[in-house]
């Protein structure tokens, strides 16, 4: 018989809310999974019915099919053990490498029929907190099915600098805290939804945006979170334009395009607004555009420029979203952004300068919001504003090597960065994990030391535990159930942990007295599916709704 190849997450992966690139590059990849549909199931685990909900609607909405085929299964998070105790599993993935993946490897280990590889995205990797993160990857459970998928070169160095920099710090040793393995597969736009623009189009997309679709200006698109604190400071490029204009570039030739998600009680847009009034520069900010205002966007510009100079910015999915457009990019060397675009080929890189260390910065950063630290890193972060204004004069007044770069970035874009590559990527790691040799045998019983052992852990607030000698009757309660005068009360989120017919019978087996380890063992004669820790659930809590009662 025909094994099933079962994919599996803790997370949705379409979300709603704001639009932040990871929330577009999470969806992106859920669509560009289930549009090459490689598996034959696949299993959502959420943690609130919410979320169930949610992603329920998204697939009827987009991929109903999936549901009336039964292949998509979104269950509560609390189905876990029991379904990867049933079933083995292909692979589990994450949309984000940082809370879930060492402790969906402790239930792996626990209960999984086999040690499936677990997964993970890495986005923004400059949060103060991070550390205490990538600390729990190190532990003996991680084994070399477990892998960190890094979106850039850039990236995969950060995290291997955190769980180097954790070892040392703890003194550590890789023979006994293994990391994860972490490998590089970036992320992917869908070239054929932004197809190089013919001229009646970008004729139609100016008018669409209250421009005149004749007008020869060059449009210069910057799109991102508008706030200097996150992902870039728009500044320099105004300073840059300032640069131009003093040697001569006519004013009325260029206008810059500014678009993203904006804060409603933010003035910074206002405060830019403003600067580029008294420089002389044509500034359009554009808060929070539709998906067609967006597109709109990309056609009638002529430039795209990102000079990311904040670590927030792990990838640049904007980048690519332009090279799709077919725009020329003029980007800081910076981040992610030195895999997506070929210096002189696809568009410019500019070079950056940085600090090498911030030690007094780094005292502070657990204490501040983050965006007090992730503003002071970024502001002693310098794009070469000289070479910024000279690679803008040299596309502004060169249309053909805009076209020749744009061009060129639109088909490295389609050869290397489409969804449907990068789902071929992500394919081949998973095939590569599962063959990976692992010792099975400890892992069962490896505890992870950073998980909260509750029942130990508050152990002595209670009288006294339950012990295999606790002498146990009927209670008062337990009688009425047993005589049909009452029934068990179960709690929601508990009648999952409780067998509504071991229940009722348990009056009766305690009808005389007996000890816990007796009755546990009459219970498990009649539901052969308990084990220990579930016959202790049982008759704790039948102890606490009088259906049992302890004899001193």
């Amino acid at each position: 018989m025909k094994t099933q190849r079962i994919w599996g997450t803790l997370d949705p992966f379409h979300e709603s809310g704001p639009i932040l690139g990871r929330k577009v590059a999470n969806t992106g990849f859920l669509n560009g999974l289930l549009s090459l549909d490689p598996f034959d199931e696949y299993h959502f685990f959420l943690s609130g019915a919410g979320l169930r909900k949610g992603l329920h609607s998204f697939f009827s909405s987009h991929y109903p099919a999936f549901l009336e085929q039964g292949r998509v299964k979104i269950m509560d998070r609390r189905d876990l053990p029991d379904e990867i105790a049933s079933r083995e599993y292909f692979c589990f993935h994450q949309s984000d490498c940082i809370n879930y993946p060492p402790h969906l490897a402790r239930v792996r280990n626990r209960y999984a029929k086999n040690i499936f590889p677990i997964t993970a995205t890495t986005h923004s990797l400059s949060y103060s907190s991070y550390p205490s993160f990538f600390l729990n990857y190190l532990w003996p459970g991680t084994t070399g099915r477990d892998c960190i998928v890094t979106t850039s070169t850039a990236g995969k160095l950060v995290v291997e600098k955190y769980f180097r920099h954790l070892r040392e710090g703890l003194c550590l040793s890789e023979t006994t805290h293994p990391s994860p393995q972490i490998k590089r597969i970036p992320l992917g736009v869908n070239p054929e939804e932004s197809s190089l623009p013919e001229e009646h189009r970008k004729a139609q997309a100016k008018r669409n945006l209250g421009m005149d679709g004749a007008d020869e200006r060059v449009n210069i698109l910057v799109f991102g979170r508008i706030a200097h604190y996150s992902k870039m400071d728009i500044l320099p490029l105004l300073r840059a334009m300032q640069r131009l204009f003093s040697s001569g570039l006519s004013r009325d030739r260029v206008r810059i395009m500014l678009a993203g998600w904006l804060d409603d009680d933010d003035d910074f847009p206002a405060t830019l607004s403003q600067l580029a009034k008294n420089m002389g520069v044509e500034l359009s900010i554009i808060g929070r555009p539709s998906d067609e205002r967006k597109t709109d966007l990309y056609r009638a510009a002529d430039i795209f420029v990102s000079i990311s100079d904040n670590p927030q910015e792990t990838f640049g999915l904007t980048v690519l979203e332009a090279g799709a457009a077919g725009l020329p990019v003029i980007a800081s060397d910076y981040d992610g952004y030195k895999d997506l675009v070929v210096n002189n080929e696809t568009g410019m890189l500019i070079e950056t300068i940085g600090p090498e260390a911030t030690p007094e910065l780094d005292l502070m950063a657990p204490l501040c919001f983050d965006n007090h630290y992730h503003l002071l890193m970024a502001q002693q972060t310098a794009v070469d504003t000289p070479k910024l204004a000279g690679a803008l004069e040299k596309l502004i007044n060169d249309p053909q090597l805009r076209a020749n770069m744009g061009r060129a970035g639109a088909n490295r874009v389609r050869e290397n960065f489409s969804w449907s590559k990068v789902i071929e990527e992500h394919l081949s790691l998973w095939e590569e994990l599962n063959n990976v040799p692992v010792e099975s045998g400890k892992l069962r019983e490896t505890l992870h030391p950073t998980q909260l052992r509750l029942g130990e852990t508050f152990s002595h607030y209670p009288t006294e535990t339950l012990a295999p000698e606790t002498k146990l009757v009927c209670g008062t309660t337990g009688q009425a159930i047993y005589q049909g005068r009452e029934f068990p009360l179960m709690y929601k989120g508990v009648d999952r942990f409780l067998n509504d017919e071991v229940v009722r019978k348990i009056p009766f087996l305690a009808r005389k007295p007996l000890d816990a380890a007796e009755l546990a063992e009459k219970m498990k004669s009649m539901a052969g599916n308990m084990d220990d820790r579930d016959c202790e659930f049982h008759i704790l809590w039948c102890l606490k709704h009088d259906v049992l009662e302890k004899i001193c």
